[in-house]
């Protein structure tokens, strides 16, 4: 069952009472002539885009909190991963630090092998050094 039309208010209410700008075959819903706030369909559509654009500006507004809050998490994990890259080069430096002070250290123990040879072979060669048991042999 169809509710009856309300009657018009406003500029556009004499255009209505009149009969001027009603809807007729194939028009339906359309503005009165006027284009005063006249019909109860566009009245209802006027108060709708109101409260739409109420929630769609609250929409906005979540919109930019979130959009900021994702900028914010955007920074911290470049400034994290920054972070991580610096610290995976120093301990890249430190580890090739390491290994050059491991090669030093081989070299070094090297050397000292074939420097404490050699003056074993001077002692031994040298009388100098020579055990007592030669003393004892003399007599």
């Amino acid at each position: 069952m169809a509710l009856p039309p309300r009657p018009a208010r406003g500029a556009g209410a004499l255009a209505a009472r009149s009969g001027a700008g009603r809807a007729g075959p194939g028009r339906a819903g359309a503005e009165p002539a006027g284009g005063g706030g006249g019909g109860a369909e566009y009245r209802s559509r006027k108060r709708s885009s109101k409260v739409e654009r109420a929630p769609t500006t609250m929409m906005n507004a979540d919109m930019d909190a979130v959009e900021a809050e994702n900028q914010v998490e955007l920074e911290e994990k470049t400034r994290l991963i920054n972070q991580v890259l610096e610290l995976q080069h120093t301990l890249e430096d430190l580890s090739a630090r390491v290994d050059a002070v491991k090669e030093e250290n081989l070299k070094l123990k090297s050397e000292n092998q074939v420097l404490g040879q050699y003056i074993e072979n001077l002692m031994s060669a040298s009388s100098v050094f020579q055990t007592t048991d030669t003393k004892s042999k003399r007599k």
